[in-house]
């Protein structure tokens, strides 16, 4: 099937930090032929760029303080207007909250194109623990690797550019933590909220991400 065959998809994924939404973002993408639109991205094209929003982003940043909603919002209204987005799309970290999912609805209520489908990746928090605290990422081209699922070749080295592998400050057992509670108080909101709406649906993560990824365009492509 051509991309001009696809039916229109408009996504948002869901899931805890290690779900392994960026990774599957990109073969549901792919697959679907619709952009993964992913916030982290967003920030930092517009950081980049030194557009209005991101100017303003980036003296939060700066100042260690979050990003309130507009800010977010705007962007993330900018970036769905691009023509790319016409025919669907894949959102990846937004939104987070319920203020964000309520902006969401009605934007694209607006232009009578809302959501198909909302797709929460649950993941037990053992198993996230275990992703996360084993990651190890390039200090000098960013690539990730783990010390049990994706092991470089020499220990502690990068195979693409050879340069050493650190382990963010995030990715401690503490910090994983941290952020597993604050998903948890955030998203049970989100998740209601879709469930009231009809578009919400659990898809195990757990596993190969080969079968994960089967399970999920199993659902898309229904």
């Amino acid at each position: 099937m051509s991309a001009t065959q696809r039916p229109a998809r408009r996504i948002v994924l869901i899931g805890p930090p290690g779900a392994g939404k960026g990774t599957q973002a990109k073969s549901i993408s792919a697959k679907l032929g619709v952009p993964h639109i992913a916030t982290g991205d967003i920030f930092r094209n517009n950081i980049a760029r030194s557009t209005p929003l991101g100017i303003e982003s980036k003296s939060y940043l700066d100042r260690g303080e979050l990003v309130p909603d507009h800010v977010t919002t705007g962007m993330v209204r900018q970036r769905l207007a691009e023509d790319d987005a016409a025919a669907g799309f894949l959102l990846d970290g937004f939104p987070r909250t319920l203020s964000q999912a309520e902006f969401l609805a009605e934007s694209l209520g607006e232009s009578g194109t809302p959501l198909d489908v909302v797709l929460e990746m649950s993941v037990e928090r053992g198993q996230v623990l275990l992703r996360l605290a084993g990651r190890r990422t390039c200090t000098s081209c960013g690539s990730s690797w783990h010390v049990r699922f994706n092991p470089p070749i020499v220990h502690g080295i990068c195979d693409h550019c050879s340069s050493p592998l650190e382990r963010r400050a995030d990715d401690a057992e503490d910090a994983i933590n941290r952020r597993q509670d604050l998903y948890a108080h955030e998203t049970a909101p989100l998740l209601g909220f879709y469930r009231r709406q009809g578009v919400l649906t659990t898809i195990e993560a757990s596993g190969a991400v080969e079968a994960v990824t089967e399970r999920v365009l199993s659902i898309l492509t229904a």
